[in-house]
């Protein structure tokens, strides 16, 4: 669940938050474990977002061999953010499909 950091939100946001495992998506991409093993479609969701600023996010990018086993991987990440815009996880993929690591990589 997002864990809201600025109190001026208002109830949109409150309903949105309840409602925010609704809104759970991912990534393949084939990568590499800090071990050296590869995995060819390893599942990568975005996790933990939370508002900076009005205009500013964070979160983890956590990987996994298949969305169920624990990850591999937990990187965290900031980005511009726009409060009249799609929701903050959908903002997140956004940004991370910016990114050279992602290059490749295929929505779930």
């Amino acid at each position: 669940m997002l864990q809201v950091a600025h109190p001026a939100l208002g109830k949109q946001w409150q309903t949105w938050l309840l409602n925010s495992k609704k809104n759970i998506m991912a990534f393949k991409k084939s990568t590499q474990t800090p071990f050296g093993v590869t995995v060819q479609d390893a599942y990568i969701r975005v996790e933990g977002v939370q508002l900076v600023t009005k205009n500013q996010i964070s979160f983890r990018a956590r990987t996994s061999v298949d969305g169920v086993l624990p990850h591999f991987a937990d990187v965290g990440y900031e980005c511009a953010y726009d409060i009249q815009g799609h929701n903050p996880i959908a903002q997140a993929y956004e940004h991370l499909k910016t990114l050279p690591a992602f290059e490749g990589a295929t929505d779930c």
